[in-house]
């Protein structure tokens, strides 16, 4: 796990931990934490904390999380 905060991958702003969420991944079937981010801009993303060289995504629910 890094120690930097990821930059906004739409507006390059750097980010902010919004916390961890618990949720189940498609691929192996197994829960993991979701680490969640959010820019000034109010866009917010999600990776997977175990996985973290993988790319951000989109969260797809925002409005869970405002």
């Amino acid at each position: 796990m890094t120690d930097e905060a990821p930059v906004c991958p739409e507006c390059g702003q750097p980010m902010t931990s919004g916390g961890l969420m618990l949720s189940e991944r498609v691929d192996d079937g197994r829960r993991a934490c979701r680490s969640l981010w959010r820019c000034t801009e109010r866009h917010l993303w999600w990776g997977w904390a175990d996985r973290p060289d993988e790319p951000l995504e989109a969260c797809p629910v925002p409005s869970l999380f405002r």
